[in-house]
This record gives structure tokens, sequence and C-alpha cells, in this order.
């Protein structure tokens, strides 16, 4: 599943060329112009990382970031901060209000690209890793397999990428909207009603034996993973 990057910047050169190198790179990218933007951006559909202006028109990127530190559900979301600030005190100012690393331009797009896989792995360690685990489930990223209390669980390809999705966020639950962006991805349209079905299928190949079901079905929200 690639990683989803929200560039907010008002440049558009640099939001061209920003979204060709991080697409390169392998990420998913979604991009705002404006700090009020990417505020509504990030509720509609949480980033793994937001590349944050410092000079944004409407909103500030340091009071965008201030606002992502207020929230309880974007306290945790990695910020890197763009700015053409490059002062000791600036850089301590842009810190200071919760951004996780600071660059500052101009840089380079691979430079750029080393601190988002850097902050990534620090903070999403289970993007970088090749094991997931909740439960008694085991997930083998390398060799794509599923266990189940050590019971090979066999998952189409769908099944797979919405359990590594679950396993990668437990806990948080996921309107049917959020699961097609993250798991089909948002250029693709697929009728909100799949979701259930492929759920259904996730839960019928976990569930073996007397397995407790790990996904709950949250009323008018969504689902999420988590025991029961």
């Amino acid at each position: 599943m690639r990683p989803y990057i929200l560039v907010v910047e008002d440049e558009a050169p640099l939001i061209t060329l920003l979204r060709y190198n991080l697409e390169e790179a392998g990420f998913d990218v979604e991009e705002a112009t404006d700090g009020e933007e990417a505020l509504i951006s990030v509720r509609e559909r949480r980033p793994d990382l937001v590349v944050l202006d410092w000079m944004l028109p409407v909103v500030s990127g340091i009071e965008v970031c201030r606002q992502f530190r207020r929230r309880r559900e974007t306290r945790d979301l990695p910020v890197i901060m763009l700015t053409a600030r490059s002062e000791e005190a600036d850089r301590i100012r842009g810190l200071d209000s919760g951004a996780d690393d600071y660059i500052s331009k101009p840089f380079s797009p691979k430079e750029l690209i080393a601190r988002i896989r850097a902050v990534l792995r620090r903070t999403r360690p289970s993007m970088s890793a090749e094991q997931l685990t909740f439960a008694d489930i085991e997930m083998d990223l390398t060799a794509h397999k599923v266990t189940r209390g050590g019971r090979a669980t066999h998952l189409g390809p769908t099944e797979f990428r919405l359990l590594r999705h679950f396993m990668e966020h437990p806990g948080r639950v996921f309107s049917r909207e959020q699961l097609l962006d993250s798991v089909w991805g948002h250029d693709v349209y697929v009728e909100p009603r799949t979701v259930d079905v492929h759920i259904r299928r996730l839960r019928k190949a976990l569930d073996v034996g007397r397995s407790p079901d790990v996904i709950r079905t949250v009323r008018s929200a969504g689902y999420a993973m988590e025991l029961q």
C-alpha cells in the first residue's frame, strides 16, 4: 500500500515538482494550496504524512500544525515543514509548533524524500515492517502470507490489502469512503457497498473455528479492527 502524502503549498511550480518526485518515489500524493483547505482535506482523508509550507494564505502553516496537535485524531500526524526561513529561531519555532522535521527552501527533492522516509520509519514503523501482528493474527508482508493461531489463512488480494490497512491502524474507525480511498485508491470508482462484501469475506477467512471476530462494525460510522 503506497503511503499517502498531503502536500500543502501555494507555489504551483513547486507543487508540480513535488508531486512528480514523490509519485516517482512510490507515494500517493494529494495537494492543498492554503491552510484551510489542508485542514478540510485531513478531516476527509487522513494522510500518512503532511509536507507543510510555513507561509500559506488563509491559515499559516504554523497555525495548521498547531491545530493538528490540538486535535486528538491528528495529534500524532507526522508533519515536515517547508520554509524559506533559515534562521535558528525560526527553525525552533517551527519545531515548537509540533513539526517532526524542518527543511529550508531551496531544497533537493531527493533530500525531502529521504526526510519523509526517515520520519515515517520513526513515526509509522509498521510501514517499513515486514511483519504485522494483531492478537493471534500474523501478516508476513514479504511472503504475502497470513496466519491466525498458527494456521494459514487464505485471502484474496483485496482482502489482504484491507487486512493490512486495519492492522496498520488498530482501533481506528474507518468509514466505507475512507477504506475505498486507502485500499482501492481514490482514483478508482467503486460502490461503497463493495466494502461490505469484502469485509464479509475477510471475516469469513479470519473467523476460523471459535476465533473471535476482530472486525467491529460501528453503526453509522464504519469498521474498526479491535478485540471485542
